[in-house]
């Protein structure tokens, strides 16, 4: 399809569904006016935007875990998008093998089949062996796919923007942020030495974890569009029989799964973003096999500790301590309302934490939070929207493996090993030396400070600097406001003028009236049009930025 084709499919989508939940602010519906079938529309949407090809599935699937941006309608009917591709052919597969690893498939591969084992929006998956007869499964990037991802996006960019369909919801919900951070996501999982290099992480990561792992990535074999890694051979664990369920109790796998996923969150930072269970496996030997690490997010400590305290002070039901903790991470924007959000959070809490059932998951009410966080005018962190579908989609995989078992009772048990295990990755011997050799510099440091600091009070010379005041801004600001006063006042003398000088009788006359009278009415028409043109168009009054509490 060509570049004007694609542009002519794009503006369709954009320009049917421009008053859309997704680009425009959630209104109330209007009194009087019959409200369309959200359902119906959010299926209409979810068709068209599947119909665009891979890299709008993908927009839909990410679209999916933002429920701050997207109305609930539109959350289910994304969720079930699906990879529902064509396999590249066999030819194609071969010849971009061939030019990513350098040599030819019968040098590289004792035996490759040709038909994949699993397709997917940006690649294939394909069993093969290796001359020293490892069996490996080779992930391998469709043929010119980064190419039309660069190519769709720009084009989103440019339509949203020409064509002015994001409004309030863009600087309410960070849309064209959305936009770019979704870019920079999809590049770098277009890149599988970052996925092996995930995959390596996580192996080192879960070393304690005896029936958890990742495939071995076999680097020799592995480019920017083909990884080669040790092929999996288990079933899903969606699909486990029920008489392997009462040959092996599945309970202590369920537990650990959810222990060492809450360990790569709040213990080493690290977000598997995409843990359903179609991405995890049951071995033979009854191991658990985690798949597809292309998108693995970093939380910096200073954030991880911040989601530790929401997490717990959600399940002991502190709402207040939540809605704080919410507000520190969170951006605040100009109309947000804060007593609002405090009020509602405190409420979901209570009733979250003292529900005698499980009726509800962790990552489902974290994405609740988002929602009023949205609503309210507190724009999230990317890292909660993410935990919160992470943590959604792992419950979901425990439960396959345990339908009795829940997250939220292994993060209770498993919360003084995490808290422990975080006070002694402080403490390892980088940063006590660097903390050592700060205060080492403090200590040498504040005596010749203090001298200095001292001298300046005795001589009068300390001054306090406000940096809130821009002195520039205000400075031009008056001196817009002066001339203003001053041209209008010109302005109006002139029309005085004029009014004065019709009654004086003279020989120079302009379309029967006084030549000069005429002339300086038509000065002040002229200058007062200009006052306002200017005031219309010159001074707009510039949007305070949105305030960031500091972590």
């Amino acid at each position: 399809m060509s570049e004007a084709s694609r542009l002519a499919a794009i503006s369709a989508f954009l320009l049917k569904h421009r008053s859309s939940p997704v680009f425009r602010s959630r209104r109330e519906p209007t009194p009087g006016v019959e409200p369309p079938d959200a359902t119906e529309s959010a299926e209409t949407f979810t068709r068209d935007l599947e119909a665009l090809g891979p890299t709008f599935v993908k927009i839909g699937q990410m679209l999916s875990t933002r429920p701050d941006m997207v109305p609930p309608d539109y959350l289910v009917a994304l969720s079930r998008l699906q990879d529902d591709v064509k396999p590249a052919s066999a030819e194609e597969i071969t010849q971009l093998i061939e030019e990513e690893l350098g040599a030819p498939m019968d040098k590289l591969f004792r035996e490759f089949e040709p038909v994949p084992v699993g397709t997917a929006s940006f690649a294939q998956v394909h069993r093969a062996v290796l001359p020293s007869g490892r069996q490996v499964a080779v992930k391998v990037q469709r043929p010119a796919v980064a190419a039309q991802v660069d190519t769709d996006l720009a084009a989103v960019e440019r339509l949203i923007r020409s064509l002015g369909l994001v409004s309030g919801a863009d600087e309410r919900y960070g849309f064209s942020e959305w936009l770019e951070e979704f870019r920079a996501t999809v590049r770098a999982e277009l890149d599988y030495r970052q996925e092996a290099d995930n995959l390596d992480t996580f192996h080192d990561r879960l070393r304690e974890y005896e029936n958890i792992g990742v495939p071995t990535p076999v680097w020799d074999y592995t480019r920017r569009r083909v990884l080669v890694m040790d092929y999996v051979d288990g079933i899903q664990v969606t699909t486990i029989p029920g008489v392997l369920r009462t040959e092996v109790d599945l309970k202590p796998l369920a537990h650990d799964l959810g222990k060492a996923y809450l360990d790569q969150v709040f213990v080493h930072g690290l977000i598997h973003a995409d843990p359903h269970p179609g991405n995890v496996k049951l071995t033979a030997d009854h191991r658990l096999v985690l798949l597809d690490l292309g998108m693995v997010g970093y939380v910096p400590p200073r954030l991880r500790d911040q989601l530790l305290k929401l997490v717990v002070a959600t399940i002991d039901g502190r709402g207040e301590q939540a809605a704080e903790t919410f507000v520190h991470m969170g951006t605040r924007l100009e109309d947000f309302d804060e007593a609002r959000f405090s009020r509602e959070t405190a409420r979901l809490v209570a009733r979250f934490s003292s529900a005698t059932t499980w009726t509800e998951s962790e990552g489902g009410f974290l994405l609740k939070l988002v929602e009023l966080g949205g609503q309210c005018g507190l724009k999230p962190p990317a890292e909660l929207t993410l935990l919160g579908k992470t943590l959604l989609n792992l419950e979901s995989v425990i439960l396959a493996l345990d339908p009795d078992a829940s997250l939220r009772e292994v993060l209770r048990l498993h919360m003084h090993g995490m808290l422990r295990d975080r006070t002694l990755g402080k403490l390892d011997m980088g940063r006590l030396a660097t903390e050592v050799l700060e205060v080492q510099e403090l200590v040498r440091e504040a005596p010749q400070r203090l001298s200095v600091l001292l001298r300046t009070l005795a001589d009068n010379r300390f001054r306090v600097h406000v940096a809130g005041l821009e002195e520039a801004h205000l400075i031009e600001s008056m001196q817009k406001i002066a001339n203003r006063i001053t041209a209008g006042v010109i302005a109006a003398a002139m029309v005085v003028g004029a009014a004065l000088i019709m009654d004086i009788p003279t020989p120079h006359t302009l379309l029967g009236y006084p030549a000069l009278a005429l002339v300086l009415f038509l000065g002040a028409v002229v200058l007062g049009a200009a006052l306002v043109v200017s005031s219309l168009l010159g001074d707009r009054r510039a949007r305070p930025k949105a305030e960031k509490d500091p972590l």
